[in-house]
């Protein structure tokens, strides 16, 4: 009886924290964790590539040049520790039968599977608990959790941001 009273318990404790209250949560923006003052643009000279081909080995260099500024994109260092509620698409990155228990959230769909991967401080790295049933490639899902500024290289895109798993729920516009 005593061990069944605390499987109980600890799956009580599971349950609280996958559906913590969002009151508890800041609700963010993309926008949001983007630092104000970044430009990529200015580091591209757009009049020399505007006049590129696609199979030009400059342009090639240039795309090479885009991918490092989009992948070293600076992050916005008052967000980290701060408990977050936002949305975004699933893209799994481990995934069994069971579910999925590790994700990057992106800002809109078909990133990083079906377009080349957004700016690193337009990904998150979501971690989960354990296997999460329901959730399935490019859900749209909200999310919750304490937001920390790590930098991970996945298979599917650099994320600035990592983020331990408190909640997840379909997408639901407020």
């Amino acid at each position: 009886m005593k061990k069944i009273l605390q499987t109980l318990l600890v799956a009580f404790a599971l349950a609280v924290t996958v559906t913590a209250p969002a009151a508890s949560f800041r609700e963010i923006t993309w926008l949001e964790l983007v630092p104000k003052d970044w430009k990529p643009q200015d580091r591209l000279d757009r009049k020399k590539a505007a006049s590129l081909a696609d199979g030009d080995a400059l342009a090639q260099e240039m795309m090479k040049e885009l991918r490092e500024i989009l992948d070293t994109a600076p992050t916005v260092a008052a967000m980290n520790g701060v408990s977050i509620r936002m949305p975004g698409y699933v893209v799994p990155l481990e995934q069994t039968r069971d579910g999925i228990s590790e994700f990057l959230l992106v800002p809109y769909h078909g990133a990083c599977i079906h377009t080349p991967p957004p700016p690193a401080n337009q990904i998150v790295h979501v971690k989960a608990a354990g296997p999460l049933k329901g959730v399935q490639s490019m859900s749209a899902v909200w999310v919750t959790g304490v937001l920390r500024t790590v930098r991970k290289d996945s298979g599917m895109g650099v994320s600035g941001y990592a983020l331990d798993l408190a909640g997840i729920e379909p997408y639901r516009p407020n």
